[in-house]
C-alpha cells in the first residue's frame, strides 16, 4: 500500500471518529481508545463501525468489532482489509 493511501486512509478515520464521536481533530491519536479516552459507548461504537464499512467499503464482523479498541487497531484493520474505498464525493 502506498504511503499516500496509508495517510488518506488514517485521515479518513480519523475525521470519522471526530465526526461520530463529536470529539476534537488534536484528541484523535491511534493510541486512544474508543471507549475510554474518546467516551464512545456501545450504541456509538456501533455507529463508528457503520461508518467505518460505509466509507471504505467493508464488512467488519462482530468478532472483529471486538479487537478494535484504538483508533489505530481501527487504521489497521482498515489498511488490511479495505478493498473498495469510496472517492471522496462517495460515489463508488
Amino acid at each position: 500500500m502506498t504511503t499516500s493511501k496509508t495517510n488518506d486512509i488514517e485521515a479518513k478515520v480519523k475525521a470519522i471518529v471526530v465526526e461520530q464521536l463529536d470529539v476534537r481533530d488534536e484528541d484523535v491519536t491511534p493510541s486512544k481508545t474508543f471507549t475510554e479516552d474518546l467516551g464512545a459507548d456501545s450504541l456509538a461504537i456501533v455507529e463508528l463501525v457503520l461508518a467505518f464499512e460505509e466509507a471504505f467499503g467493508l464488512k467488519i464482523p462482530d468478532n472483529e468489532v471486538d479487537n478494535i479498541k484504538t483508533v489505530g487497531n481501527a487504521i489497521d484493520y482498515i489498511k488490511k482489509n479495505a478493498t473498495g474505498a469510496k472517492s471522496a464525493t462517495g460515489a463508488n
